[in-house]
């Protein structure tokens, strides 16, 4: 395979050098050409931190992984942000650096679970880079050679795996938020994880009209429901311990547990009639308006309400407004009815994150609060990754519609994929005529707080 080469860590000096310069991010929304030219620099400047395929380098230099202090599900992620910014822009420009990455860590089963990646490896970790390859087979990025895995193949694989770690021995149900017991978290069942499962089984049933997919996603909605990780309010919570039985919570919110469960709720809605779609919209809408907790000032702005305000967001902290803009921004394309309300908020928000990219000696290095209407001095790949998705969701009234297949789809899959491993893959029926009709490491603390409740973000 061949390696990409992209610019060392030589160029986040670079682009730091000379201290901050009053120029800011070029931005005007009612052009899509400065959209596009904005994502363009934002996403540069997020890919001069990764150092993957780059010969010379002391750390890092395998494809699809960031360099200290980023764990590998943010490298999965940030190739997500890439498929979407060539969905957005038609820009192929990062697209072999893409490929590179998504194919170079599927590891020997093809299932997102290369071995190095053990001691870290969630189930929210695989799910990221599950769902980078689905925004794949739903924009039509490029399919890897016929000799690769595809990549909706690549997020059955995911999925079956997943599905078998369903864990009835405590709380009813629910993935861990770890794989492997000998890793911190394992006796933690979380919101990103069974939201991630959830998200992937509803955009696969989405994808392929397989009811079997639905039915796995109605079943972790109701899970997550019974035991409060999606409150009454809709809010939903961080997670909760399966040593006491689930029968305690940890309130924090983030925004991508709401932007992951919306754009699941969203594809349930899509794919589902009468009564049931009727319940899917106004699940949907409820997810919607609780979310509104994650915007504020007169023009609403997102921000990181759990820990942006004290100014202790974690290196993975600092990337989840990424996720929750490209989420509400494929929300509007796929539910209509959502669309008048997301859209004012993504373009308010990526004018004051626009804003925000004045820093480095180019004028245009990202920083993380929004609401600050400069560079606040921070730097790294979550900030360019945020500044990234939700100045290009501006665009998604001038892109296509996302694919399935029989309307438009070209990635092949494998409804058994997924490997001889521990994990058995989940069998699914053969779609018939009539169906064919029809969420990283966080940090120990969310451990610790299950028991005495989030102290940041509460209800």
């Amino acid at each position: 395979m061949r390696l990409w080469r992209w610019r060392s860590g030589a160029a986040v000096c670079a682009l730091l050098l000379g201290g901050q310069v009053s120029r800011a991010l070029e931005l005007d929304l009612n052009d899509a050409s400065s959209i596009k030219r904005a994502a363009k620099t934002a996403a540069e400047g997020m890919l001069a931190y990764y150092t993957g395929g780059v010969e010379g380098q002391v750390v890092s230099q395998m494809p699809g992984v960031l360099p200290g202090p980023y764990y590998w599900w943010e490298a999965g992620a940030m190739m997500g942000s890439l498929i979407e910014y060539h969905y957005y822009t038609g820009d192929t420009s990062f697209n072999s650096l893409v490929t590179e990455a998504m194919l170079f860590q599927t590891g020997p089963d093809a299932n997102y679970m290369p071995p190095n990646q053990t001691q870290s490896l969630g189930n929210d970790d695989q799910c990221f880079w599950a769902l980078s390859a689905m925004s794949a087979a739903e924009t039509r990025f490029p399919n890897p050679g016929p000799e690769e895995p595809q990549w909706l193949a690549l997020a059955q694989a995911v999925f079956n795996t997943q599905a078998h770690r369903w864990d009835m021995s405590s709380c009813g149900g629910g993935l861990k938020w770890q794989i492997f017991a000998f890793n911190l978290g394992y006796d933690y069942k979380n919101a990103i994880s069974n939201g991630c499962f959830f998200n992937l089984a509803a955009r696969l049933g989405a994808y392929t009209h397989n009811d079997t997919y639905l039915e796995w996603a109605n079943r972790v909605w109701d899970w997550e429901h019974a035991v409060g990780l999606i409150g009454e309010n809709y809010m939903v919570y961080d997670g909760t311990g399966d040593l006491e039985n689930c029968t305690s919570l940890s309130h924090i919110q983030w925004t991508y547990n709401a932007g992951i469960h919306i754009l699941g709720a969203a594809m349930m809605w899509r794919e589902t009639t009468g009564s049931q779609q009727a319940l899917w919209q106004t699940r949907l809408s409820a997810l919607l308006e609780s979310a509104k907790v994650f915007f504020t000032g007169d023009s609403p702005t997102m921000y990181e309400a759990a820990c942006e305000p004290p100014g202790n967001c974690n290196v993975d902290q600092l990337s989840f407004k990424a996720y929750f803009s490209r989420w509400l921004g494929a929300t509007a394309k796929i539910a209509p009815f959502t669309h008048d309300i997301i859209l004012p908020l993504l373009q308010s928000s990526a004018q004051a994150a626009a804003l925000s990219c004045t820093g480095g000696i180019q004028g245009t290095l990202c920083g993380m609060r929004w609401t600050a209407g400069t560079w606040d001095g921070t730097d790294g790949v979550g900030q360019q990754m945020c500044a990234l998705e939700v100045i290009q969701t501006n665009l998604l009234d001038s892109v296509p519609a996302r694919v399935s297949d029989g309307n438009g789809g070209i990635s092949q899959g494998n409804p058994s994929a997924g490997g001889d491993t521990n994990d058995n893959f989940v069998q699914l029926r053969p779609i018939t005529t009539a169906d064919r009709a029809g969420a990283g490491i966080l940090t120990a603390v969310a451990v610790i707080l299950t028991v005495g409740g989030g102290g940041w973000l509460l209800s």
